[in-house]
């Protein structure tokens, strides 16, 4: 994994402690050339499949790999517009699979994209695997579930606190690769960012027993390797019943990370 200088990433994937296999994904990808990465930046993506036991794991390895080779080649010159063409890819490929390997049918995957290109942040996802924003000693969601309960919080039925606890809040509304058409959310303008963001991106292994201010406490505390490990380590001694994905992307203090 080539990693230019002006960026700490990090990133870890765990199995957890009931499950016998990982159905998680996650990848970090830079041009090798210089004047590709000039105009593509760097790329950071997390999957959680679903559908059995290797029904999910290939739908996420379909997702990251197919997202990561369409961003590579695609001529567009907008981030944003080469991300929503790998997710719309990545879709069809997953059901062209489960098509042709009806033993994997319902498979499918969440996935969290992000395009990072100067200060610019882009982003595409799908499913409940969420991108956070740290900064300030403040912690933000940028995405938001598509789940069951995220429809009801949407609808004013529940707040956040509820939902975090909901026992249905791993109720998929949407995937790549399930239903007819990919239903991707993605800002239409990039996300401005700062000297000393950092980014974490997590599966709901992670997230749905580390809540946020303690995902804030962490990341701030530590640095990224040492922070991953220790979210991972968490979600394990809470009993760690999915598969535990969490990458971490941080922008030095002195600007030095523009391309």
């Amino acid at each position: 994994m080539q990693i230019r200088p002006g960026i700490e990433v990090a990133s870890l994937s765990d199995v957890g402690c009931q499950r016998e296999n990982n159905e998680d994904a996650l990848f970090y990808w830079e041009a090798q050339s210089d004047d590709e990465f000039q105009r593509k930046g760097r790329l950071a993506l997390v999957a959680d499949g679903m559908g059995g036991y290797e029904g999910g794991q290939e739908a996420s390895r379909l997702a990251v790999e197919t997202i990561r080779d369409v961003y590579d080649h695609d001529p567009a010159s907008d981030p944003r517009d080469a991300l929503l063409n790998g997710f719309r890819i990545a879709h069809e490929r997953i059901r062209q699979y489960a098509d042709a390997h009806p033993e994997f049918h319902g498979m499918g995957t969440t996935c969290t994209a992000l395009a990072l290109n100067d200060f610019r942040l882009y982003f595409v996802h799908v499913g409940d695997s969420r991108l956070y924003l740290v900064r300030h000693n403040s912690i933000s969601r940028l995405t938001k579930d598509h789940s069951y309960v995220g429809r009801l919080v949407e609808s004013g039925i529940l707040n956040s606190d509820e939902a975090e606890n909901h026992p249905q809040r791993h109720i998929l509304t949407a995937a790549l690769g399930a239903g007819g058409e990919v239903i991707a959310d993605s800002p239409e303008t990039p996300v401005t960012l700062e000297d000393g963001d950092t980014l974490v991106l997590c599966t709901d292994g992670l997230w749905g027993l580390v809540h946020e201010p303690e995902i804030l406490k962490i990341v701030d505390g530590h640095e990224a390797s040492a922070a991953c490990a220790e979210l991972v380590k968490i979600a394990r001694d809470r009993g760690g019943p999915d598969n535990i994905t969490v990458q971490i992307l941080r922008l030095p203090a002195n600007g030095s990370s523009r391309n």
